[in-house]
């Protein structure tokens, strides 16, 4: 039973994603966009403080004072314009088919990735799934456009799509200038940014709330679980099935939606909804195909070094030897033993090695980046 636990969180947090844009679609009777940006994000940062204390962690870990412009400009490109685009676009457009024309990210992330990473461009095939996901978009909005020209959907659709492509542009401004940064920092400050910036923009809009019991419990349920619970989820699926699997989340969230919209919102769902949902899908599965990795440096003896400054060994099996210089032992050894893909502690993120093989030992490293680049295996 224990083995299927991290299909179950895989299911629950699909859900809980998915029920997000219905969370949305209730909120937005009784407030404005930029009002549910306040509630949400400040919601969303009381959970992941509570959550993070609790856990034992400081709530900013050392060094953020010299991140506030990266955590200001993530909470742009991550909350503000994604947030409230996706809240004024399901003023006019079903929940559904937000989640839908949102799921579109990745395929403008491979866009964007053309110019900003050419080293991590995909290959033919996944700009083929850009294309192909596009066509997806076409297939949703035109009839509508065909229906009654450029109406409030079209423009509604149009601002769901910036929302996606804006979560783009902040999926690449997190790999290039926040990649060595714990993910507890990255949440929090940009959390903090957007409230900070969502009280001027939510004021004039305050005396206007209608305060009713739904959309408020909506958008709090919206900031702390999709931004707590769900992020516990994420991270106990990346630590028990891997990243691969942990990603394809994304490609349930868009169903989930769907099925929270028809069954507690009563929305149509049409043909032309679910051909458009599934050529997305498969869109953006041909944009995430990527080509083999090199295998990860072998070492045949006992002994691995990164630089000058740290020294390790992990030992195949349930056991784990570690040897280091002037590292916090302790945390190196709960780290390995515990199974954690990634430790984002001690000079920023940490990758730790797959299951070693029979007789072998992976080399991994703990060092700064400097360092990293000057790995020796023997």
């Amino acid at each position: 039973m224990s083995s299927l636990k991290p299909y179950f969180a895989l299911a629950g947090l699909a859900l809980i994603w998915g029920a997000s844009f219905l969370l949305i679609k209730v909120a937005v009777h009784d407030m404005s966009p930029t009002v549910l940006l306040l509630i949400r994000s400040l919601s969303g940062l009381i959970a992941l403080s509570v959550i993070v204390k609790a856990m034992g962690r400081p709530i900013l870990g050392a060094g953020w004072k010299t991140r506030v412009g990266s955590f200001a400009i993530m909470a742009f490109t991550n909350a503000i314009v994604p947030w409230v685009a996706i809240a004024w676009g399901e003023e006019r457009i079903t929940s559904g088919l937000a989640s839908i024309l949102n799921s579109t990210t990745t395929l403008w992330t491979a866009v964007l990735i053309y110019w900003a990473m050419p080293k991590e461009r995909p290959s033919g095939v996944g700009y083929l799934g850009v294309v192909v996901g596009l066509a997806g978009v076409v297939i949703l909005v035109l009839p509508d456009i065909l229906a009654h020209g450029v109406s409030g959907n079209f423009f509604g659709a149009m601002a769901v799509l910036v929302a996606a492509l804006s979560y783009a542009a902040n999926a690449i401004y997190q790999r290039r200038k926040m990649r060595n940064v714990s993910v507890f920092d990255i949440s929090l400050g940009q959390l903090a940014a957007t409230v900070i910036f969502a009280i001027p923009l939510a004021a004039p809009s305050l005396p206007h709330v209608h305060v009713a019991l739904t959309s408020m419990a909506a958008v709090i349920a919206l900031g702390a679980g999709a931004t707590g619970v769900a992020y516990l989820l994420y991270y106990f699926i990346m630590n028990t099935l891997g990243a691969v699997r942990a990603a394809g989340v994304t490609l349930l969230v868009p169903v989930t939606a769907v099925f929270w919209g028809v069954v507690l919102l009563h929305e149509s769902l049409t043909w032309t909804i679910v051909i458009g949902m599934a050529v997305i899908l498969a869109g953006t599965v041909l944009t995430n195909l990527r080509k083999r990795a090199d295998p990860e440096p072998v070492l045949e003896r006992d002994t691995a070094f990164c630089g000058d400054e740290v020294k390790c060994l992990a030992e195949c099996g349930d056991t784990h030897r570690i040897g280091h210089r002037s590292l916090d032992e302790q945390h190196f050894v709960a780290a390995v033993a515990g199974g954690a893909h990634q430790v984002d502690e001690i000079r920023g993120a940490i990758q730790l090695p797959r299951a070693c093989r029979r007789g072998r030992f992976h080399l991994f490293s703990m060092c700064s980046r400097a360092a990293r680049s000057s790995v020796r295996s023997k």
